[in-house]
């Protein structure tokens, strides 16, 4: 690989057209994109954006569909040295605007249908628009520069507005090797793209598969569950990613309405945890070969679970992720022995090193080289990370530490739970009570949740608040809302 292409990933768009033109890159129902065709549409976009004033070193929104104009532009402003800045193109003009107005954007590729939003110069990406950019001649060479900021990767957040570092297409080169050696990716799959372009998740995986040479079959939300199963069949799709939300509604289906799942080589789960039972079903009903990846905005992949070690390490979310030190550690920062649990860090060539314009911020998770993203966990001798639940998440009762994920494994075995969420409320005696919020399948009362549980946990870890809900909410990336469920139970006594 030339050091060329480490300084700008759009290179490996060109790379493809020249090695395999006629290998398909992009389909989008019943159009297909070859690699010869998508790099032209990425070299005319790039062409378009440079004459509407786009330079290197410039933020631009991308603020598009889940459409192929959409990865044609990532990769555009990729080609020019300009900086990917993601918006969802949901957001409201005052949501879109906040954000533009704190990073300062120079740029915002927008939907004809889009919010106006004052500041940045509007592109706006419609027939006319792309329609004069056929018209250019594709010219506009790959800007490559040692340490190239390409993508401001925004978390997402469940409260107030997004934050995130600005990664270099090294460290992005970096984070798509980590993918290729633990999730296993190749030039022959055919990736489904099931979740939107502006969560990272689904964007990182959409743009290593297209830099790989291999196809992405965009298939966007919304849909149901069945149509889905009927797209990865109908476009003999190989892998996937799906987040717990949408793999929970997979398994509701009854075996014969997953058929069209069976020739899937590989599902990917990540964004939120899943527990032993899930795990167990998910192998044996929708992918034999089900991977779990930690991961975070910030850092990119920390550990992965893979099929053939998940039976003896069923509460694990796997070992470190191709060249990812991982560690557990005390509030000195010192490693703590193997069990323990204590504040979990990591670091590699693909760990941002602070938050784009926040310092503030990144004293907090930046240390020393190392990123902690806030979760509390324990490795094993073996090197297998077991989560226990979010710093800020810990129940402290009487001076107890209670982990929430501990709590939500037990009410998930319970066979009347689809899913559990568990948190601290204040008490004025305890400090915190625990509370959690749980979907039932079937008829269940409180009382006998609270029965299964002191089977299998100490009488201080026992829920004392238990509401039962429809749905949980949860944000775009299917995390789930914690201070949304909290609202519900606050100045609430024993239920």
């Amino acid at each position: 690989m030339s050091d060329q292409t480490l300084e700008n990933l759009a290179v490996l768009i060109d790379q493809n057209a020249r090695s395999r033109p006629t290998h398909p890159a992009l389909i989008c129902g019943d159009e297909t994109l070859d690699y010869a065709a998508f790099a032209r549409a990425v070299r005319v976009f790039a062409d378009a954006l440079a004459r509407d004033g786009v330079r290197k070193g410039d933020l631009v929104g991308v603020g598009l569909k889940d459409r192929p104009a959409h990865l044609v532009a990532l990769f555009a402003v990729m080609r020019l040295g300009a900086v990917i800045v993601p918006v969802d193109y949901r957001w409201s003009g005052a949501e879109t605007a906040a954000l533009m107005d704190h990073y300062r954007i120079a740029f915002l590729l927008a939907e004809a249908d889009s919010p106006e939003v004052a500041g940045p110069r509007r592109i706006t990406i419609d027939a006319v628009w792309a329609r004069a950019a056929q018209k250019l001649p594709g010219t506009t060479k790959p800007v490559c520069a040692p340490d190239l900021p390409m993508i401001l990767s925004l978390s997402s957040g469940t409260t107030g507005r997004p934050t995130g570092p600005l990664l270099t297409h090294a460290q992005m080169m970096a984070r798509t090797e980590n993918q290729l050696v633990t999730l296993t990716f190749s030039q022959q799959d055919r990736y489904l793209l099931a979740s939107p372009l502006y969560f990272g998740g689904g964007r990182a995986f959409a743009l290593t598969h297209l830099m790989i040479g291999a196809t992405l079959i965009l298939h966007p939300p919304p849909y149901t569950p069945q149509e889905l199963v009927h797209s990865i069949a109908t476009h003999r799709a190989t892998s996937t990613f799906l987040v717990p939300t949408l793999i929970r509604r997979l398994l509701d289906l009854p075996d014969a309405a997953l058929a069209g799942l069976t020739d899937l080589r590989l599902l990917i789960s990540s964004g939120a945890p899943l527990h032993p039972p899930e795990r167990a079903a998910i192998a044996a009903r929708l992918c034999k070969g089900f991977f779990e990846y930690f991961a975070s905005t910030e850092g990119g992949g920390i550990s992965i679970m893979v099929p053939e070690e998940r039976a003896r390490h069923p509460d694990s979310v796997g070992r470190a992720g191709f060249r990812i030190e991982l560690e557990v550690v005390d509030a000195g920062h010192n490693p703590v022995p193997p069990d323990t649990a204590g504040a979990v860090r990591y670091r590699g060539p693909g760990v941002a090193s602070g938050f784009f314009r926040d310092a503030e911020k990144s004293r907090e998770v930046f240390r020393d080289g190392w990123f902690y993203p806030g979760d509390i966990g324990r490795l094993d001798a073996e090197g297998y990370l077991t989560l226990l639940g979010r710093s800020k998440s810990v129940i402290i009762r009487g001076g107890a530490n209670i982990y929430p994920l501990e709590v939500e494994r037990v009410l998930d075995l319970h066979p009347a739970v689809s899913e559990a969420a568990v948190f601290g409320i204040e008490d004025r005696e305890m400090g915190e009570e625990i509370a959690a919020a749980v979907v039932a399948a079937t008829a269940v009362t409180q009382d006998a949740l609270r029965a299964f549980c002191k089977t299998r946990l100490a009488p201080y870890k026992i829920p004392r608040h238990i509401r039962f809900f429809d749905a949980l909410p949860r944000n775009s990336g299917g995390k789930v809302l914690l201070r949304t469920l909290k609202a519900t139970f606050s100045g609430e006594g024993p239920a």
